[in-house]
C-alpha cells in the first residue's frame, strides 16, 4: 500500500492548522505551505531557538510543525499572487486555513468561490470559535481557548484548596487538539468523496472546526457530570477516590489508583502489608473516601521513601495501577520510547542535526516518507512555480 496521495495547500499560521498540515504530511501528503514575504509563518519567531539565538530558520515550535513540507511565499491579497494560489487550488486536495470567518470569501478565495475551481476540494477551516455562532468573529489566544473550554477550571485538580486559581494547560496543549480534530475529520472528507461509506460522492466539502469545541469534547467525562448531576466537578480533591497524586522519594511524582477495591488491595500489598490498611476506616472504599484527607497523608508517607520508578514496578507487581508523571527529561529518556523509534533525527541547514518527535502510529503496510526539514521561508517558490508553469 502507498502513502497518502493528496496534495494539501497550507495557508495557516502557528500551531492548529499547521499541526494538521503536519500529521497529513507525515503520511506522505504533499503540503504546500503559503507563507507571507519577507515573514514567513507566525511560529518563525516563537521559540525555543537554537542555541538561544532568535533566528526565523531555527524555531524549534516552526521546526517541529513543519517536518516534510514545502514552502511557498505568496501574498494572496495582489493580482499575481492570488492567480498562483487559485492555479496551485486546481491542482489540490485539500485547503487547511485558519482565517477569521469571511476573510478569504472577501478576496474572492471562500469555499463556494474555490469550489466552482475545484468541486473535488476539501477546505478545512480551523478557527478559536468556528464559521457560526455569536463567538465566530472572535479572536482568541490559547489562554482564552483553554478557559473557554472548561477544561482550565479542571487543573489543578489535586488542589489544596478553591483559592487556588485554575490553570492553563501546558505549551499550546489546546491548539494541537484543534489541529488533530482538523486532520481527522479532513480524511473523513476525503474518505467521504473517494468512495467511503455510501460510495463516491466525487466533490469535496467545508469542514468547520471550531478550537474550543475540539477542546471541549476532550473533557466530555467531566462536563457531563453537570448534565447529570447538576453540579459542577470538584478539583479539590476532597473525597476523590478514583486516583491519588504522591510525592516519591526525590521530589518525583506519580499517581496511584484508588477506584476499586482490588485496586487498593494491591496497592496494599506494594506498600508492604501496613496494618492500618487492613483496619477501620481504610478496610473499605466507603471508609477510605471519608477520610480521603489522612488517607492521602499516609500513602505519602510510604511513597517518600521509595523512588518513582520502584513505586509504579511496585504497584504494577502487584496488578494495580500506578502512573509516573514524568518531566520532560524522563520522557526524552525512556526505554520504551526509544525502543519504538519515537525520537528521530533530521538534519536542517541551519539548526543542524535535531531530535524530533516521531509520529506514534506505525503502519504495518504503507511505506511513509523519510523526514524532511521544516522548509526554510519560501525555498520551494520556484520549483513549485515552474510546476504550475507561473515562473517568469
Amino acid at each position: 500500500m502507498d502513502r497518502l496521495k493528496a496534495r494539501v495547500i497550507e495557508l495557516a499560521d502557528f500551531v492548529a492548522g499547521p499541526y494538521c498540515g503536519k500529521l497529513l504530511a507525515d503520511f506522505g501528503a504533499d503540503v504546500i505551505k503559503i507563507e507571507k514575504p519577507g515573514r514567513g509563518d507566525d511560529a518563525r519567531y516563537i521559540g525555543p531557538f537554537k542555541d538561544d539565538v532568535p533566528n526565523p530558520e531555527a524555531s524549534g515550535t516552526f521546526l517541529y510543525l513543519n517536518t516534510n513540507k514545502r514552502s511557498v511565499e505568496l501574498d494572496i491579497e495582489t493580482p499575481e499572487g492570488k492567480a498562483a494560489f487559485i492555479e496551485l487550488i486546481k491542482t489540490a486536495d485539500v485547503l487547511i486555513e485558519d482565517k477569521m470567518p469571511g476573510t478569504l470569501a472577501k478576496l474572492g478565495l471562500g469555499y463556494e468561490d474555490l469550489a466552482k475551481v475545484n468541486p473535488r476540494l476539501v477546505v478545512t477551516s480551523i478557527t478559536p470559535f468556528g464559521q457560526v455562532g455569536p463567538y465566530k468573529d472572535y479572536k482568541a489566544y490559547h489562554l482564552n481557548l483553554y478557559h473557554a473550554s472548561g477544561q482550565g477550571y479542571l487543573l489543578p485538580m489535586w488542589a489544596i484548596n478553591l483559592d487556588v486559581p485554575p490553570c492553563q494547560g501546558p505549551g499550546y496543549l489546546g491548539l494541537f487538539d484543534g489541529g488533530m480534530a482538523g486532520a481527522t475529520a479532513t480524511l473523513a472528507a476525503l474518505f467521504w468523496r473517494d468512495g467511503g461509506l455510501n460510495g463516491a460522492s466525487g466533490t469535496g466539502q467545508h469542514v468547520d472546526v471550531s478550537i474550543q469545541h475540539a477542546m471541549m469534547t476532550l473533557e466530555r467525562s467531566q462536563l457531563r457530570r453537570f448534565t447529570d448531576e447538576g453540579v459542577n466537578p470538584n478539583r479539590t480533591g476532597k473525597g476523590r477516590l478514583l486516583e491519588s497524586l504522591v510525592e516519591c522519594k526525590g521530589g518525583e511524582f506519580a499517581v496511584v489508583i484508588l477506584s476499586s477495591q482490588q485496586q487498593w488491595e494491591g496497592l496494599w500489598r506494594a506498600m508492604g502489608c501496613p496494618e492500618w490498611g487492613a483496619q477501620p476506616p481504610f478496610d473499605t472504599q466507603k471508609g477510605r473516601s471519608d477520610n480521603y484527607a489522612e488517607l492521602r497523608k499516609r500513602l505519602n508517607e510510604w511513597s517518600r521513601t521509595v523512588t518513582q520508578d520502584e513505586l509504579f514496578h511496585a504497584i504494577q507487581k502487584e496488578g494495580s495501577a500506578a502512573a509516573p508523571i514524568l518531566t520532560a527529561e524522563g520522557v526524552f529518556k525512556l526505554e520504551q520510547f526509544r525502543e519504538r523509534g519515537h525520537f528521530v533525527t533530521i538534519e536542517h541547514p541551519v539548526a543542524g542535526a535535531l531530535e524530533y518527535i516521531a509520529q506514534p502510529t506505525r503502519p504495518s503496510n504503507v511505506n511513509l516518507p523519510p523526514k524532511r526539514p521544516a522548509p526554510l521561508l519560501g525555498q520551494h517558490t520556484r520549483e513549485i512555480l515552474a510546476e504550475l508553469e507561473m515562473v517568469p
